[in-house]
């Protein structure tokens, strides 16, 4: 499994890290729910996404940043309420004005033969 995640670029003349960080705070909500979805299998919910590093350009329009979050498992029944501080390296490409993030590749296990 691994994850998209795409936004749009405003335009300004302020320099392109400076405008991903801006898309990254103006979009932590929907930072969460495309981290949550790593986690869903474990009913976990990614909360208070922030960056976590400098953003390292590879090239013009493509590079990588590590992104903070707090990681909340919680469930009313089993009265589990449980946070901890987690991190995940993000890779992104800007194409045609929008800002495509991909977390990183987590194999998913087959099925067992029987």
């Amino acid at each position: 499994m691994q994850e998209a995640w795409t936004f749009e670029l405003p335009k300004s003349e302020k320099p392109l890290s400076d405008q991903i960080k801006k898309v990254l705070l103006d979009n932590q909500k929907n930072l969460g729910i495309f981290l949550s979805y790593y986690f869903k299998k474990e009913g976990a919910l990614a909360e208070r996404v922030d960056l976590g590093s400098e953003i390292n350009f590879k090239d013009q329009n493509s590079g990588d940043f590590q992104l903070d979050f707090d990681l909340v498992h919680f469930n009313a029944c089993l009265a589990i309420h449980e946070q901890k501080r987690d991190q995940m390296k993000i890779t992104f490409e800007i194409v045609n004005d929008n800002l495509s993030l991909k977390g990183p590749y987590w194999p998913e296990r087959e099925m067992d033969e029987i």
